[in-house]
């Protein structure tokens, strides 16, 4: 995939209704605006290129959004991709499967959860919220969140834009019950 352009988003939360933390809530948002050969043609019954191209990319924005982490661990993570004006949908869900997911994974040191994702079309001024969730279990309640980002140039009607996103942690001032982190390790072979 030709790469026209990377953009990385940075947010440190420190404190949420008058409640501080020395340690923050860091989410980072890699994104990868990518030309698409068959944005503007009729459509086409195997995606297979899509699906292949996404390991190297997502390697490579993987690794730069995991260096954006700085000292902290990744706990969470997600993906999530937008098609110009041109594309069909399906061309950028292609590009998140599993193989997308793996080198996502690999980037932070493993996670065995399902990683969630959202899909849309949209041109340069788009927003879009990233589902964020534990990378180790799915249904570690205190890590639902999301991220929101704006893309001020892309993608244009010929473009994807390829995104993953980590975070250190759940919500600052999670507390409606379900299993903690702690809680997981061990069960179904989780640690």
């Amino acid at each position: 995939m030709k790469i026209r352009k990377i953009s990385t988003f940075v947010e440190d939360t420190f404190s949420e209704a008058a409640r501080q933390t020395d340690v923050p809530l860091r989410k980072v948002a890699d994104c990868a605006f990518v030309d698409s050969d068959f944005a503007a043609k009729q459509y086409l019954a195997d995606l297979s290129s899509f699906v292949e191209a996404s390991k190297g990319l997502g390697a490579r924005i993987a690794k730069i959004g995991a260096e954006a982490m700085g000292e902290h661990p990744v706990l969470s993570y997600g993906k999530a991709g937008i098609v110009g004006m041109n594309g069909e949908q399906e061309h950028v869900v292609a590009c998140l499967t599993t193989v997308y997911g793996n080198v996502l994974r690999d980037a932070v040191d493993g996670g065995k959860a399902w990683i969630s994702s959202v899909t849309k079309r949209g041109g340069p001024g788009v927003s879009l919220d990233i589902p964020l969730a534990h990378k180790n279990a799915l249904y570690v309640r205190s890590h639902y969140d999301a991220m929101s980002i704006t893309l001020h140039d892309g993608p244009l009607p010929n473009e994807l834009a390829i995104i993953c996103c980590f975070a250190t942690r759940g919500r600052l001032n999670a507390r409606v019950g379900g299993l903690s982190p702690d809680e997981i390790k061990g069960q179904d072979g989780l640690d």
